[in-house]
């Protein structure tokens, strides 16, 4: 079911593999999107009838107010309350990354930033093979923190009609307009605005290869986040491990799609084979079996190495977007961990607490993108202006550093603008 190597096997296959799968930028993308740019709407309802099987018109795209109240009154008091609290506790550790503007004063000189939040954000949530109100909430959230003063959101209806949670979690955010399109076409959509569908400044949030793939096209025209692909999983172990939270928590990201990668990297030969019995024991009883199954069997791996410090230093090769520490002393480990997209430390810290609940954010880098890029967050949402303010005194002071500088660069413009100023009486 899933390959077991020793360090040195030939691992560079293994942690290549699952990133070339969605690096190649489809041509079919790039037509969807140029459709969706030069024919608006027509185009957006012909890929969303030819992609998803639904025919819509630009009349009901959006969600109705109705369609809000039915979802809400198909949830059970239990769930809806779950929910909410997972909410509060998103807002709660986003309401600690609200950055605000700063100004210094000295000799006549003002330099700083002031911070400003974009206009409007559009959110990208999936709904393709399963249901992600957990999305809603990650991506929204910061927008609301950061002041953003109005969030569309796109999610596909293939079956007819949008989840109920994902629907009520859109409502427990404000947003108020819910578009039933998903795929390369949404993402286009909101990029370039279409008769019904508002242009945003920002698009956030997961998908598939489709969908990464049009974030890339998209990207100068809007912000995005990140271009994420395939979950990800890795877990750090040592003979301390329970094999069972191991297997379990590598089928938690399993089940996601068919390109997903679980990955577990030991010193333990014994847990090696415990984790693979676990497997084979827990994916029968999984009602996403055929997805896991097909996930482990092209991009599982178990890799057994010398030490722990040497999974370390592979794990670090790798950048996964979920590391796992299920070590005896996972913040000695911690120490040594460069490259991930979020860390989760201990035997009672697994992958789902932070899909649902723990607070940090659940869209992360893929794909080994986790080198140089960050979670999204309340920065996603909002812009950094540079202010700069010279009194005449303190040009004069600086002046002539600036006009030599300028004339060094061949740009006599540049060094008028300022001697102009400081021969000024």
């Amino acid at each position: 079911m899933i390959l077991t190597v020793k360090s040195g096997e030939n691992t560079e296959i293994l942690f290549n593999r699952a990133r070339k799968a969605h690096e190649k930028i489809s041509a079919d993308v790039k037509d969807i999107v140029s459709a969706v740019k030069n024919q608006g709407d027509k185009a957006v309802l012909e890929y969303t009838e030819k992609f998803d099987g639904v025919k819509l018109d630009s009349e009901n795209l959006l969600v109705t107010e109705s369609e809000f109240a039915a979802a809400y009154s198909s949830i059970d008091d239990a769930t809806l309350q779950a929910l909410k609290k997972a909410k509060e506790n998103i807002f709660k550790y986003n309401e600690r990354q609200i950055r605000t503007s700063r100004l210094l004063t000295s000799d006549g000189i003002t330099t700083g930033y002031i911070v400003k939040p974009v206009k409007r954000a559009g959110i990208y949530v999936p709904g393709g093979k399963a249901a992600y109100p957990s999305t809603v909430l990650m991506c929204a959230i910061p927008a609301v923190v950061a002041g953003v003063g109005e969030i569309i959101m796109c999610t596909p209806c293939a079956s007819g009609k949008i989840n109920s949670l994902t629907l009520a979690a859109a409502r427990e955010c404000g947003i108020k307009q819910v578009f039933k399109i998903g795929g390369a076409q949404a993402i286009a959509a909101m990029a370039y605005g279409t008769k019904s569908i508002p242009k945003v400044n920002v698009i956030s949030g997961p998908g598939n290869i489709f969908v990464a793939s049009a974030k890339r096209e998209v990207y100068g025209e809007v912000g995005i986040d990140m271009i994420a692909g395939p979950s990800e999983i890795l877990i750090i172990a040592d003979d301390s491990a329970n094999a069972d939270f191991v297997a379990a928590d590598m089928l938690s990201q399993a089940e996601h799609d068919e390109m997903a990668m679980s990955m577990l990297i030991t010193d333990s030969e014994k847990l090696a084979s415990e984790v693979q019995r676990q497997l084979s024991k827990q994916i029968a009883k999984l009602p996403r079996r055929q997805i896991a199954e097909t996930a482990l069997n092209n991009y599982g791996a178990i890799v057994i190495t010398e030490s722990v410090s040497e999974a370390v230093k592979l794990a670090n090769k790798v950048a996964p977007e979920h590391l796992e520490l299920c070590v005896k002393n996972p913040n000695i480990v911690l120490d040594d961990i460069e490259n991930a997209g979020a860390v989760f430390i201990g035997n009672y810290s697994p992958e789902p607490l932070g899909d649902y609940y723990a607070g940090p954010n659940h869209v992360l880098p893929t794909g080994g993108a986790a080198m140089y890029a960050s979670s999204l967050g309340v920065d996603n949402y909002i812009k950094k202006i540079s202010i700069i303010n010279y009194e005449k005194q303190a040009l004069k002071n600086v002046g002539d550093t600036i006009i030599k500088l300028a004339e060094a660069e061949g740009l006599s413009a540049h060094a008028s603008a300022i001697r102009c100023r400081i021969a000024e009486e």
